[in-house]
């Protein structure tokens, strides 16, 4: 997209405004979050951890590739596999198992 702006058409505008009061109407305190940017999720923090692993991955399978030591490279594949799952899977800081704490 260019950096200009697409203004809504009037039955857009009609549309967005009646999803606005059914908001309001059904479920306030989202609505209250919405209009202060709270309401959705934080980008993703990389663990650090797993990502260390993986890179460590990378440099023992490229250090087995360069020497031609075929379970030094598979060692190395294994790291990275471990790290990228890490990467996916391990719980963010901010995420708890019992739900929103009020």
């Amino acid at each position: 997209m260019s950096g200009k702006e697409m203004s809504l058409s009037y039955n857009e505008r009609m549309q967005l405004e009646e999803l606005e009061r059914r908001i309001d109407t059904e479920d306030p305190a989202f609505a209250r979050k919405l209009r202060a940017g709270e309401a959705g999720q934080s980008a993703p923090v990389p663990s650090w951890p797993g990502l260390f692993v993986l890179l460590t991955g990378v440099l023992v399978l490229l250090f087995g590739v360069a020497t031609q030591l075929p379970l030094i490279g598979i060692i190395g594949f294994l790291l990275i596999v471990i790290g990228g799952y890490k990467q996916v899977r391990e719980p963010l800081p901010h995420e708890d198992s019992d739900g929103p704490s009020r």
